[in-house]
């Protein structure tokens, strides 16, 4: 269990770096492009060592694949539409809550009494980052995209419960994921942006997909330890760092109060793990 508690807390600094790279970006959709991409690219060579994963695993990767293109849309329109203070902890919180419940039901994975109550408070603290000034779209694309966060979780965990690599199954989804991107961008022309963005900024690329590969590599590697909904549960402890950046790096009005709602979820996570 310490195991995936620790990969977990690393998978959820990472993660908050690849997605304020992105917030941040001038054309959120070509980043997102371009940061699967050139995650793919760098690990590439993991595949190469380790193998590929293991034959049963194939069928989960094409379908996560897919969920990641309405992944990338609902996470680009969410980061349009609101602050990151707001749409990066609703959409990863409602991500881990929807990962955990599912989990339970479909995975067979056990969550005591305790751990629903832990759950429960987060839930709370997400509901309170719903705050006046918010604007539909902002909550709805957020909470579309935790939905589909969890979805993915959910078929990743059955994929990688089924290779004998959870990292390199990482990898490869990561790969998967960037060829359904690159169909999506070259069926809407966008080709040559992104090969003139990747010259100007190469390096917001390099460090992004070096965060979103090895987050959630590590977070496969994780359940493979632990029960999903803990380890998707406690992930999301990114959720602060997500508020504290909208305040300390981006200025957002009312970041504090989001940063508030976001120590009420991390309660829910070290209760969550204190019950465990």
């Amino acid at each position: 269990m310490l195991t995936a508690t620790l990969l977990a807390l690393v998978a959820a600094a990472l993660h908050a770096s690849w997605n304020l790279l992105m917030k941040t970006s001038d054309d959120r959709e070509l980043a997102a492009w371009g940061q699967f991409l050139a995650g793919g690219i760098i690990f590439l060579p993991v595949l190469v060592v380790a193998g590929v994963p293991d034959r049963a695993a194939w069928p989960y990767l094409v379908a996560s694949g897919l969920i990641h293109v309405l992944y990338v849309e609902g996470l680009v329109r969410a980061y349009h539409h609101g602050d990151f203070s707001l749409a990066y902890p609703l959409s990863r919180g409602g991500g881990a809550l929807t990962a955990a419940v599912g989990g339970a039901i479909l995975l067979d994975d056990t969550l005591r009494v305790p751990s629903w109550i832990a759950l429960g408070i987060v839930a709370v603290g997400l509901g309170s980052l719903v705050q006046r000034g918010a604007t539909r779209a902002s909550l709805g694309w957020a909470a579309l995209t935790a939905v589909v966060i969890g979805s993915y979780t959910l078929v990743d965990t059955a994929g990688a419960r089924r290779t004998s690599n959870g990292f390199a199954y990482g990898v490869a989804l990561t790969i998967c994921a960037a060829i359904a991107l690159s169909a999506v961008g070259m069926a809407r022309g966008r080709g040559a942006d992104l090969v003139a963005t990747l010259r100007r900024s190469w390096w917001r690329y390099l460090a992004s997909g070096l965060c979103l590969t090895g987050a959630y590599s590590l977070v496969l590697v994780a359940v493979r330890f632990a029960p999903v909904g803990y380890v998707a549960t406690l992930r999301e402890s990114s959720v602060v760092l997500g508020a504290y950046a909208g305040w300390a790096l981006l200025g957002e009005r009312l970041a504090l109060r989001r940063l508030a709602s976001a120590l009420v979820v991390t309660a829910g996570l070290v209760a969550l793990v204190a019950t465990r």
